[in-house]
């Protein structure tokens, strides 16, 4: 029960935006700034993963489209509207999650400045500067490759909303046949964004194994 109500707490620290009382919580709960970054970071790998594969499934459908008429056209129209409001959907996922990992990160990092200047031993200091540097070093990387999928997903996005607003104003078989055109298009952009998706989650695997 107790834990419930910490838990409750936290949601409630995390809408109100009150940075500071969210970590005195979670310390509370032996989760320090470290383990929050992992854990959010491991998120953000998955909500990648995620969006990677809805993205893949509205390519797939699109390039699926040939001889619909009638219901089959409606139907095929309802499926790739799903599609992109999934993959819409799961885009913010990926923006949300990236921006609480920049936040933890900016702040794990600042406390770990601070702390670095209270140790009196050299040599004990001169190891915790190293290990922080090598951790942002990191870090750096994998924000990288972040924002660079992150970047990626607007525009995938935005020919996948013109190719179906395009359809649903001309539901009928001569506009798939005037979209064949956009195809190769998508595909192109949706190709980028899951190799940078796929490059950004291979950074997020070797920094988790530097958290370790």
């Amino acid at each position: 029960m107790i834990r419930k109500k910490y838990v409750l707490l936290v949601l409630l620290f995390m809408l109100c935006g009150c940075q500071t009382t969210y970590y005195s919580v979670m310390e509370s709960l032996g989760k320090e700034k470290r383990h929050l970054l992992r854990d959010n970071v491991e998120k953000a790998r998955v909500e990648q993963e995620n969006a990677s594969e809805e993205f893949k499934d509205a390519l797939t459908r699109i390039k699926e489209a040939y001889g619909f008429e009638g219901d089959e056209l409606e139907e095929f129209y309802e499926g790739l509207k799903q599609d992109y409001e999934d993959c819409e959907w799961r885009a913010e996922a990926v923006r949300e999650r990236i921006e609480r990992v920049e936040t933890i990160a900016g702040d794990l990092f600042s406390e770990w400045e601070t702390e670095i200047g209270q140790i009196s031993n050299a040599s004990l200091k001169a190891e915790s500067r190293r290990s922080l540097l090598e951790t942002r070093t990191r870090y750096g990387r994998l924000r990288d490759a972040m924002l660079r999928a992150e970047s990626r997903m607007g525009p995938a996005l935005s020919h996948l909303r013109d190719y179906v607003l395009y359809l649903k104003h001309n539901l009928n078989a001569r506009a798939i046949g005037a979209l064949r055109s956009e195809v190769d298009e998508i595909e192109i952009e949706v190709d980028a964004l899951i190799q940078d998706m796929s490059r950004s989650i291979r950074e997020a695997d070797e920094f988790l194994r530097v958290l370790e």
